[in-house]
């Protein structure tokens, strides 16, 4: 990431300027973004951009050995898949206590990605890992819900295998990721800075037990995999496409080579109001010399 920065950085254009971040990003020839419309509310969109949301979903894989046994030790309950991504190590005590309480009344088992310090209340349901296979969990047939921050990765993993969610954004497009989800009635959302165990414990139950939630979020998953060509498949015949033809230059929208004014129209707003300034004034002088004139023409009858 900082090689990219500095070289960013360091880019110039044909002006010797540094090369802004809006003129490389107006330089590329395709957009594949990491959305699709199970997930996106519609919008228009343009020819040069390909949604691919979901390209490194795939099917689940058996799970090692010790994983395995404690999934199937849950029984009818299944299990509940917790991670906060791999940027979130640790939280503070007084948190990980209250999640842990919360986490020790519910019947399911919890595979619970945590490197910080075992809480105090952790229950005997719930298991630490500092690492856990999560595609493959949420593809389990024994897992119920997942509890997650949200990460586009994360949500379209629960999407492809159908598990309902609980979010708990923290930066960055999670906070939009969740509320996508959640208004597709698949996710519920809650604040790690704010929630209480209660509320953790109410939004797991819900999820888990009023069938809506699984429901939906398995609309979703069978919308993700109607598609004639996978994701993946897709990104990769856009990346040969631009190979072959050495660039996409007429899928390229032009006004990325417009400058700010001429993108927002200001020069033709600015031509306008300068056309109706002049003619307002034209007007103005004419309706000034006309009562001049007039007012000459009887003062000198008055005087006559």
């Amino acid at each position: 990431m900082l090689i990219s920065i500095q070289f960013l950085l360091n880019c110039r254009n044909s002006h010797g300027k540094p090369t802004t971040l809006c003129e490389i990003m107006g330089k590329a020839e395709m957009w594949l973004i990491r959305t699709y419309w199970d997930f996106e509310f519609p919008y228009p969109y343009l020819p040069n951009i390909e949604f691919v949301g979901g390209l490194h979903c795939k099917p689940a894989k058996p799970l090692p050995k010790e994983l395995e046994e404690f999934v199937q030790s849950s029984g009818k309950d299944g299990v509940v898949v917790f991670t906060l991504g791999s940027m979130v190590k640790n939280l503070s005590e007084a948190k990980s206590n209250m999640i842990a309480s919360a986490l020790a009344q519910i019947p399911q088992k919890v595979l619970w990605r945590y490197a910080g310090k075992k809480p105090e209340t952790l229950g005997a349901n719930t298991q630490l890992y500092e690492w856990i296979p999560q595609n493959d969990l949420l593809g389990h047939p024994q897992t119920r819900a997942f509890i997650t921050h949200c990460g586009t990765n994360g949500i379209y993993e629960a999407i492809y295998h159908g598990v309902p969610m609980v979010g708990i954004p923290l930066f960055g497009d999670q906070h939009d990721n969740v509320a996508r989800v959640k208004a597709k009635g698949a996710a519920l959302e809650l604040d790690l800075h704010k929630m209480t165990s209660s509320e953790l414990l109410n939004a797991l139950n819900a999820v888990i037990n009023n069938p809506i939630y699984k429901e939906n979020v398995m609309k979703l998953s069978r919308i993700h995999h109607d598609q004639p060509m996978k994701p993946l498949d897709r990104a990769v015949f856009w990346i040969e496409f631009i190979m072959r033809h050495k660039g996409a230059k007429h899928l390229r929208p032009a006004f990325h080579d417009l400058t700010w004014y001429q993108y927002h129209s200001l020069d033709v707003i600015g031509f306008l109001l300068a056309c109706v300034a002049t003619i307002i004034f034209l007007v103005t002088k004419c309706c000034l010399f006309c009562c001049w004139k007039f007012g000459k023409t009887v003062e000198k009858r008055k005087r006559e």
